[in-house]
């Protein structure tokens, strides 16, 4: 257990979600290694969650939808760069600073990317598992199916 979890404060959803915690208590890490750009474990996830004991492995194929959420944080932050591109630098039909723009946006979003895959799975789980005043007495959003065979075979 975390030493937060005798505090009964509500934390708040947004910063839960961007530290990649658990959506039910919002505090267990749903990660186990910290560091997103370990590319071999980024995706290694506790199950359960250490603190409410919440699965995370709700069914197989359950993270095949954070495709969805993955493409829409990647439409987001390039919106964002060419909002802030097109401020601070500008756009011009007689040279290529859209180009430039493309390039800077390319490198962004994949330098960006394990932390975005990241992201999208907290924010899909977050989806299916909503958070619980209650979650100390155990009312754990069960799993349908699991089959453990195919536990982390993605």
């Amino acid at each position: 257990m975390c030493a937060d979890t005798a505090n009964d404060h509500k934390p708040n959803k947004i910063l839960s979600l961007l530290s990649n915690r658990c959506p039910r208590c919002r505090r267990g890490k749903l990660y186990i290694h910290a560091n997103p750009y370990k590319l071999k474990t980024m995706l290694l996830m506790n199950d359960p969650c250490p603190v409410c004991g919440q699965v995370t492995d709700m069914e197989p194929g359950f993270y095949y939808g954070t495709s969805y959420v993955s493409y829409a944080l990647g439409v987001a932050i390039s919106v964002a760069s060419f909002i802030a591109w097109w401020a601070l630098i500008g756009f011009s039909l007689s040279d290529n600073r859209f180009f430039y723009w493309m390039g800077v946006n390319a490198v962004l979003l994949i330098v960006l990317q394990p932390m975005l895959m990241r992201l999208a799975r907290t924010i899909w789980l977050s989806f299916f598992v909503s958070y619980s005043p209650r979650w100390k007495e155990g009312d754990v959003v069960k799993a349908e199916r699991v089959n453990k065979s195919m536990k982390n075979a993605w």
